[in-house]
């Protein structure tokens, strides 16, 4: 891993370029293992790694505006501690692996370019929708910008959403200017354990309810520690009064449908929600167990959550999205398995996205994605991005290597 000072950063991608060095950017290279395994330039063992580092400032934080900008290796964990001073946040998830306060999380840049969201969606959207200007180096060393440091910028082509979620095949994220929000003053939450299908009537209830749930998260059996599915339920106000009677009203509902309801104090919903981003996984997402991005129709979550309970996957599925994660130890799960799992997942009218597995090279190892039937317009923008093709050789989304 190659670790550069900001000034050098742009004449090493340059002297790359010029040797046709296939290389792969990298934030703090904490999860560098997850998705499509990264091919080595002919002769090497390893492919070389461009890390940010040592780009680690919060350049400008506008409290009035609700904006920061920061450089890409800028760890999450430091910008949503810089952001609790100025009672502000970052609306998104810890990645999984994170730890239980976030201390594994990853550089900023990391985040933007896997581009993963968790539950928070439900009401704050992706990384994506938080993301208002962004700075690249591309492969042959020019420095690109799009968007601004301002909420509303003018229309035109959208750099930054192509770069989000690019897993650095696209070029190098050196900065960033991000939107922020007044922090809660009032969070408070329910989980509600039962039958899928007895939820399912009750999860519809939530996303309908006059208070938007700040999260609504399928939890397989397997998460909860118990032999039924649960619905967790985070809700957020500036108003304790409204918050106290929605909490009130959604437990009313399900008691009358004979489900159980555990009433969650703000302490103890950040606590279990830190169950749902694998909080007891090695720091950084390492290990050799199954990592898997899951995508459904959200209706068709019920007809998931059923797979998931035979197979003994842990999983926290987003339930007004579709999208969520699921994991499990190496031995407990079979390529044979996912490969059932990801077909299921295509039935019910989403995707299924292998982010880490037990074996990630060889002949049984599992592709992290399936060809997109836009395979042709990302290889074509890929191309002009990366002519040489150096950037993560063997990893682009949306295409089976």
């Amino acid at each position: 891993m190659i670790c550069p000072e900001p000034s050098a950063l742009q004449e090493l991608v340059r002297d790359l370029h010029r040797q046709a060095t296939p290389w792969l950017p990298s934030g703090l290279g904490s999860r560098l293992q997850w998705t499509a395994p990264v091919l080595p330039a002919p002769g090497d063992s390893e492919p070389v790694v461009v890390s940010t580092r040592r780009l680690d400032q919060l350049l400008e934080l506008r409290r009035g505006d609700f904006t920061v900008t920061v450089q890409a290796g800028l760890p999450l964990a430091a910008l949503q501690g810089a952001l609790t001073e100025a009672n502000q946040w970052l609306a998104v998830d810890w990645p999984w692996g994170s730890g239980p306060g976030g201390e594994a999380s990853g550089s900023v840049g990391g985040l933007v370019a896997r581009g993963l969201a968790g539950g928070l969606r439900q009401r704050h959207l992706g990384v994506r929708d938080q993301l208002i200007g962004i700075s690249v180096v591309r492969a042959d060393g020019t420095i690109a910008k799009a968007g601004g440091q301002v909420v509303k910028n003018v229309a035109g082509y959208d750099l930054m959403r192509l770069l989000c979620g690019s897993w650095g095949s696209l070029g190098l994220i050196t900065e960033l200017t991000l939107r922020t929000l007044p922090r809660p003053r009032q969070r408070g939450g329910l989980l509600v354990q039962g039958n899928a299908e007895t939820l399912e009537p009750w999860r519809q209830l939530c996303l309908g309810a006059a208070l938007q749930p700040q999260r609504l998260d399928w939890w397989s059996p397997a998460l909860v520690g118990e032999d039924q599915p649960a619905l967790l339920l985070a809700l957020a106000s500036i108003s304790g009064t409204a918050l106290n009677s929605q909490l009130q009203q959604l437990a009313a509902a399900a008691r009358d449908q004979g489900l159980p309801v555990k009433p969650l104090p703000a302490d103890e919903l950040e606590a279990l929600e830190s169950r749902g981003w694998g909080a007891d996984a090695e720091p950084g997402g390492q290990g050799d167990g199954w990592l898997l991005q899951l995508g459904v129709l959200p209706a068709q979550a019920v007809s998931l959550l059923a797979d998931l309970e035979r197979l003994g996957l842990a999983c926290s599925l987003a339930a007004g999205r579709g999208l969520g994660l699921a994991w499990a130890p190496g031995p407990s799960l079979s390529a044979e398995q996912v490969q059932q799992l990801r077909s299921r997942c295509q039935a019910l009218g989403g995707e299924l996205i292998v982010l880490r597995q037990p074996q990630p090279t060889g002949s049984a190892a599992i592709p992290a994605w399936v060809d997109s039937p836009a395979r042709p317009w990302i290889e074509a923008v890929k191309r002009e991005f990366d002519p040489l093709q150096q950037l993560a050789r063997g990893r682009l989304p949306g295409v089976q290597a």
